[in-house]
């Protein structure tokens, strides 16, 4: 007689557990315990791969944070949002400008007094608009939830991104605020974007005739979208930051090449002008001869464009002293002159107070 299976009397036996009918709930992110920091400078610890969401159906969704060691008190933050057309992109990279830089632009910040904070979101091969404003909104939330463990300043944050990064922040800049768990929204005191799309509606019209098809379906636009920007007129102006302007917009700094071939500098002209119109402070600056991704610009001129990046984050974040944010993002008293003298020109208007979003 064959001995019997182990497994077939395991199975059989009433004590053995049962499988749950449904999967249990993920976990809360923000109660996971934060990666172990690593520290690649003196005076700077990094953590990465803290995951800050979980959609339902999709991976976990991760963020770095570059933080300053010891931290003075609750540290302001500036979110760095990645580019790659929605489609593609790593959450810890500027713009291959800026790879190969060291100290990169991320531990310069850092070493200013400001904790910088590079998310993950979904792509537009997971998930379509509004998605990504979500994963924004959530990340927000949770930085609020956090901040007493991680010594951050949640009244004291800038939104930055280049490319579609600089679209995403500049959405979540712009929506209206929504409560987290810990209490209400983060404020948003500035964003800057580089050469970033702002208006999905009207992309035809900026390029040069026959760059762009309004009608295909496979542009990057529409991949986000779900659809052809002509086929779906709503969700073209939902995703589209320069038609999402009121009053309480918080300042922008808007940077952009005067030659870029895959978003047309119109495009920020287009947010710049919305800005105004509704009261906004808002900086725009033409970078002449740059292309897409700061293609095209001398070294120095791509340092010009960090370091007027840098000096807005200090400003509106209101963490350092000017002297002192200026020496630690590597800004020369020239070049400082030269910012506040480029402020002026572009006549700012006044400041209509606070936004509150996200989180």
């Amino acid at each position: 007689m064959p001995p019997e299976d182990p497994m077939q009397e395991e199975a059989a036996s009433p004590d053995a557990p049962s499988f749950p009918a449904e999967p249990p709930a993920p976990p809360d992110p923000a109660r996971l315990p934060l990666p172990p920091p690593a520290r690649p400078a003196p005076g700077l610890r990094l953590l990465r791969g803290a995951v800050y969401a979980v959609p339902d159906g999709s991976r976990p969704l991760e963020t770095d944070l570059w933080l300053p060691e010891p931290a003075d008190g609750p540290l302001p933050v500036v979110v760095f949002v990645h580019g790659g057309g929605w489609r593609t992109g790593l959450r810890d990279d500027p713009g291959p400008r800026f790879r190969h830089r060291r100290p990169g632009p991320f531990a310069r910040l850092a070493a200013s007094g400001v904790a910088v904070v590079c998310p993950d979101y979904r792509l537009s091969g997971e998930a379509r608009h509004p998605a990504q404003l979500d994963d924004l909104r959530a990340l927000l939330a949770w930085l609020r939830d956090r901040a007493g463990e991680l010594d951050l300043d949640p009244d004291r944050v800038v939104l930055w991104g280049e490319s579609a990064g600089g679209h995403l922040a500049a959405l979540t800049a712009l929506a209206s605020g929504v409560t987290g768990a810990g209490g209400p929204g983060v404020t948003v005191r500035g964003c800057v974007t580089w050469y970033a799309p702002t208006d999905l509606t009207r992309l035809a019209e900026d390029h040069p005739p026959g760059r762009f098809d309004p009608h295909d379906p496979a542009t990057r636009e529409a991949l986000l979208l779900g659809a052809a920007p002509a086929a779906v007129p709503g969700p073209a102006r939902d995703a589209s930051p320069a038609l999402r302007v009121t009053p309480a917009a918080p300042p922008f700094l808007l940077l952009h090449g005067t030659e870029d071939e895959l978003v047309p500098c119109a495009q920020s002209d287009r947010l710049a002008t919305a800005l105004r119109a509704a009261g906004v402070p808002v900086e725009q600056v033409r970078v002449p001869g740059a292309n897409h991704l700061w293609l095209g610009l001398a070294e120095e001129e791509v340092e010009r464009v960090f370091v007027r990046t840098a000096g807005f984050v200090t400003r509106h974040c209101g963490r350092e002293p000017e002297g002192r944010a200026r020496h630690c993002a590597g800004e020369s008293e020239e070049q400082a002159r030269a910012l506040r003298q480029g402020n002026r020109r572009e006549g700012s208007a006044p400041r209509r107070g606070n936004r509150r979003t996200g989180g």
